[in-house]
């Protein structure tokens, strides 16, 4: 399987975009409160991650007072 085929087949959208403007924050403030880099949040909102580490994903969580299943959610 190619990696495109993988990408259309893990059907995950993140929902960081909606989630930070409903909380009126930037992806830089994001940035600094869990110590990810601007570039790797934006490769994640905009649904080209292949992988997240639990620990970044539950400090995004933490920062933005959401659950994992507020965040990312199936996109089919």
């Amino acid at each position: 399987m190619s990696p495109a085929e993988d990408d259309e087949l893990t059907g995950i959208h993140c929902r960081l975009d909606e989630l930070l403007a409903d909380r009126g924050m930037t992806l830089t403030r994001l940035s600094e409160l869990v110590g990810v880099s601007v570039v790797n949040l934006s490769i994640l909102k905009n649904d080209r991650a292949r992988a997240i580490r639990y620990s970044t994903l539950s400090a995004i969580c933490r920062a933005l007072d959401c659950e994992v299943g507020e965040l990312l959610v199936r996109a089919d």
